[in-house]
């Protein structure tokens, strides 16, 4: 099938989408699918009526519904590391028994949210005091997943708080944490330290450092700390009392957990029934990927996009582009899901794989991209297929004249991508200008456009929860639809491994205490050069 596509890519390249729409003035409702009010529209690619049909060959052949309800009925497709991949159960309401291991899993999940929820009540409620008083700020110690997701989520959300102030900690970098600590009283913050195992070396020196703090400021650990863990032994021997202790289970992926005990801040910031919502979303967005036909299937959708743009194009990255201040964070959090996913050599069965894998994703809110990097996007070398993402309406009504202004330069960015501007064009502005001669056709050619640069758009009315939660599922589930086509797992992350491992070896070697004589010429000189000048 990648062949049929390849040629399918070589007949059409020279075709300009522009001329797709002048054929067909309804190629808009043609090539886009909502699902009540998200609209994903990928008009704007050279994808036609034949190509979408190949690109759905790929789902049929690579067995994507098979693999789907696999997902859903609890079946070990983490392979690598014999798990479940059961994150959608998190935000599924529904009773029917779930089987993992020979356990029903969804009275465990019906408890931890409860759990949660009424957790998140004493603290929003003031009954949770901390050696000064109420709870004011919350900090959240985590890295990767048990970062990425509930910092994404509280920004986005910020019109929703009624709860603490959300801060975050991550980098084992000590101005991070000194930073975030900065003006904060140690005697009513509560910290939560987000790591499944317990272990991970940068929240655990972070956690070591907070408490250190809490303690010095007069605060109370004992009643001010919580975990996000599973391993209740080490959370214990740290001073942390049980029933402030929330698990998650081995089918729940880092990256994949900020709907269960990860999102556990973000439910202290917004309360407990707008998590609900923003679960609903998730859900719905589940629902609708099991039922919907390929063609009107937004995962599916946006996945055959990419892959088109990928795979078959050869376009090495993509970019997330929200036209939202609040998703601020979006473009790092789905940098993770797509390429700690996707980001492999190697297939299901151990074989190098025969294709490239998942693409560079990257991106930041317009319109501040705008005036960064999207003179690359329009006039560089390289094609960047663009994912763009605008609300209908903003929350503040009394500033609708500002989000009108940010709707109409997405609407413009993604309308000059695949126009652009010829040489005729630019020379009739530059003749305008009263240019003549060589110079007219010299700086006529620096205001060329090359245009028919793909790029979809993604539309909803408003950012609430449920719409944020359709966002992050529709996203979840494209990266699952790219793994099953691409003959992956999209569930494990091996290559953080090694670096990890090398991180700790070098300890020693930076206190002094030797061992470089195992170390390549380079590691060592640069071990040389901090012992000499660090301090």
């Amino acid at each position: 099938m990648w062949d049929k596509l390849i040629e399918l890519r070589e007949d059409r390249k020279a075709r300009r989408i522009s001329d797709l729409f002048a054929e067909h003035p309804d190629r808009a409702s043609m090539f886009s699918a909502s699902l009540g009010d998200l609209l994903f529209d990928y008009s704007k690619t050279q994808i036609d009526d034949e190509i979408l049909q190949a690109l759905i060959a790929l789902c049929d052949k690579a067995g994507v519904g098979k693999q789907r309800d696999a997902m859903f009925a609890g079946a070990l497709i983490n392979e690598t590391e014999g798990r479940a991949v059961l994150h959608t159960a998190l935000r599924d309401p529904g009773g029917e028994p779930l089987v993992v291991g020979g356990e029903d899993i969804r009275p465990g999940i019906r408890r931890t949210l409860d759990r949660m929820e009424q957790f998140s009540h004493r603290v929003r409620s003031g009954d949770l005091v901390g050696s000064g008083g109420p709870i004011t700020d919350v900090v959240n110690i985590g890295i990767g997943g048990s970062d990425l997701g509930p910092v994404m989520g509280v920004l986005a959300l910020t019109p929703y708080h009624d709860g603490p102030a959300c801060h975050f900690v991550s980098n084992v970098d000590g101005s991070d944490v000194h930073d975030t600590l900065n003006g904060l009283d140690p005697r009513r913050t509560l910290v939560i330290v987000a790591s499944k195992s317990f272990t991970t070396v940068e929240s655990m020196v972070n956690a070591q450092t907070v408490r250190n703090w809490m303690v010095a400021g007069g605060g109370n650990p004992g009643s001010q700390f919580a975990a996000l863990s599973t391993e209740t032994d080490l959370t214990e021997e740290f001073g942390i009392d049980t029933d402030q202790v929330f698990g998650f289970e081995d089918w729940v992926g880092g990256r994949y957990s900020m709907w269960g005990a990860i999102g556990l801040s973000l439910m202290l910031a917004i309360g407990p029934d707008d998590f609900r919502a923003f679960l609903e979303g998730g859900h719905n967005m589940d629902t609708h990927f099991r039922s919907a036909s390929w063609d009107q299937n937004l995962p599916v959708l946006l996945a055959l996009v990419g892959l088109w743009h990928h795979q078959v194009c050869g376009y090495p990255t993509r970019a997330v582009l929200p036209y939202d201040q609040r998703l601020c964070r979006l473009s790092a959090y789905l940098q993770q899901v797509e390429m700690e996913s996707n980001g492999k050599s190697v297939a299901m069965d151990g074989s190098t794989l025969e294709t490239v894998s998942g693409p560079i994703v990257w991106g930041e809110p317009g319109t501040n991209g705008q005036h960064a990097f999207f003179q690359l996007i329009h006039q560089g070398t390289a094609v960047v297929p663009c994912e763009f993402m605008v609300a209908a309406k903003g929350h503040e009504p009394d500033l609708a004249h500002h989000h009108k202004m940010l709707v109409a330069n997405c609407f413009a960015q993604s309308e000059a991508l695949m126009r652009g501007r010829s040489l005729e064009e630019a020379r009739a502005r530059m003749l305008e200008k009263g240019l003549e001669g060589h110079e007219l056709e010299r700086q006529a050619r620096h205001r060329v456009f090359p245009g028919n640069r793909p790029s979809t758009t993604l539309i909803y009315p408003l950012l609430t929860p449920y719409v944020l939660g359709q966002i992050i599922a529709l996203y979840e589930h494209r990266v699952f639809v790219e793994g099953v086509i691409l003959g992956i797992n999209s569930f494990d992350q091996w290559g953080v491994e090694l670096g990890k491992e090398l991180a700790l070896s070098l300890g020693p070697a930076l206190s002094g205490a030797g061992g470089l004589e195992r170390k390549d010429g380079s590691t060592a000189a640069l071990v040389n050069y901090v012992l000499t000048n660090g301090g």
